[in-house]
C-alpha cells in the first residue's frame, strides 16, 4: 500500500511538472482561430503605459460594441459580445482628477442593445443610463475621476448577467496624482465565466444558456477571454529580478477568484485595487470578487515557468490557467532540484 501510495504521489508530481513545461514550450493550448473565427483573445500586454506627470486634463475615450464570432477552445467557437472585439475590453488609463468623455458606439451589425457602466464614476448608473445604445447608434457622457484606483467595467443591459458572461468586461486605471511606483513590466489580467448548453470540450459552436448562468454553473473558466488563452505566444514574458505588476480583475459575473501565482509570493498586493492605503506584503493568494480588481507586484527571482491559476483549482481544467515564462541565470543558491538518486542507481 505504502509503495502505491509513494508511486500515485510521482506520478502526480511528474503530471504537473509535464503539463507546466507544455504551457511555456508551445502554444497548442490556445485556441485556434479559423477563417472567419475571431481571435478574441487580449494580450496581457495589451495596455497603455504609465501617464507623464501632468496636471488634470479632459480626455476621450471611444468604445465599439461588436458582437464576434471567436475561438473559445481548440475547435470551439462561442458568439461573444464584446467592447472593441476582444476579451477583456481594452485597458483605459487616466489620472484622478481627470475629466473623461465616454463615447459608445454600438455596431450596425449587432443584434443587442449595449451599454457600459464604469465603476470609476460618481454619477447614476456609471453611465450605463447615458450610453444605452441600439445597434447602429452612439451615447456619451462626462464624468470627473475622483478616487483613485484600479476599477471594472462592464455592459450593464438587462440581463446584465448575460451580457458581462458573453464577454463585456474590462477595467480602468486612475492613477493617483503624481502616479504609481515605477515597474518594469504591467500586464493586464481579467478572470471571466462562460455558460453554454454544450458540456465543457464539446467541439463546434456552442450556445450560451441561460439556465446554467442563473444557477451560477458555468462550463468554461477563462483568463483574458478564452480557454487557456494567456499560454504558448501569449504567455506572460519577464526577466529574473524584474518588478512585475500584475493589474487582476473578475468580470464574472458570479465567481468569486482566489488568484495565485505558483512558485511565487506577491511582494505587495493593493487589496480590493485601493492605491491610496499601504499595500499587504508578502501575501500568498488574493480574493477578488466578481466586480472588483486588485493590483499586485512581485520579483521572481528564479527562472523557468510560472502558473497563473484561480486556486479554486477544479476551474483550471475547464480553462483557467496562464504561463508567466521568466527568463534568466539559475539561482541555486534560491531553488536547487537536487539528481534524481533513483533513475543513477538504476544507470
Amino acid at each position: 500500500m505504502k509503495t502505491a501510495i509513494i508511486a500515485a504521489a510521482a506520478a502526480a508530481v511528474t503530471a504537473l511538472s509535464f503539463s507546466t513545461t507544455t504551457f511555456a514550450a508551445t502554444d497548442t493550448s490556445v485556441p485556434q482561430a479559423e477563417a472567419g473565427v475571431a481571435n478574441v483573445i487580449r494580450s496581457a500586454t495589451d495596455l497603455p503605459g504609465p501617464l507623464a506627470k501632468r496636471g488634470p486634463e479632459h480626455v476621450k475615450v471611444s468604445f465599439d460594441t461588436v458582437e464576434v464570432t471567436g475561438a473559445l477552445a481548440d475547435g470551439t467557437t462561442y458568439r461573444y459580445w464584446t467592447f472593441d472585439g476582444k476579451v477583456p475590453g481594452p485597458f483605459v488609463r487616466v489620472r484622478e482628477g481627470d475629466t473623461v468623455e465616454i463615447e459608445l458606439t454600438n455596431d450596425d451589425d449587432s443584434v443587442m442593445a449595449h451599454n457600459i457602466d464604469l465603476h470609476a464614476v460618481t454619477g447614476p448608473h456609471g453611465g450605463g443610463s447615458a450610453t444605452m445604445a441600439l445597434p447602429g447608434e452612439t451615447r456619451s457622457f462626462t464624468f470627473k475621476a475622483l478616487k483613485p484606483g484600479l476599477y471594472v467595467y462592464h455592459c450593464a443591459t438587462p440581463m446584465v448577467a448575460q451580457h458581462i458572461a458573453n464577454g463585456m468586461y474590462g477595467m480602468i486605471l486612475v492613477e493617483p496624482e503624481g502616479g504609481l511606483p515605477a515597474v518594469d513590466r504591467e500586464f493586464y489580467v481579467m478572470q471571466g465565466e462562460i455558460y453554454t448548453e454544450e458540456a465543457h470540450g464539446t467541439k463546434g459552436e456552442l450556445t450560451e444558456s441561460i439556465d446554467k448562468l442563473l444557477d451560477e454553473q458555468p462550463e468554461y473558466y477563462v483568463f483574458n477571454g478564452a480557454a487557456d488563452a494567456l499560454t504558448g505566444d501569449n504567455a506572460l514574458k519577464a526577466r529574473t529580478d524584474e518588478t512585475i505588476r500584475v493589474y487582476f480583475g473578475v468580470g464574472g459575473p458570479n465567481k468569486t477568484s482566489s488568484f495565485h501565482v505558483i512558485g511565487e509570493i506577491f511582494d505587495k498586493v493593493y487589496n480590493l485595487a485601493s492605491l491610496t492605503g499601504a499595500p499587504l506584503t508578502d501575501v500568498q493568494t488574493i480574493t477578488v470578487p466578481p466586480g472588483g480588481a486588485a493590483v499586485v507586484e512581485f520579483k521572481a527571482e528564479v527562472p523557468g515557468p510560472y502558473v497563473l491559476v484561480d486556486h479554486a483549482l477544479s476551474r483550471a481544467d475547464r480553462g483557467l490557467k496562464g504561463i508567466l515564462q521568466v527568463e534568466g541565470p539559475e539561482r541555486p543558491d534560491l531553488f536547487h532540484v537536487a539528481p534524481d538518486e533513483t533513475k543513477a542507481a538504476h544507470n
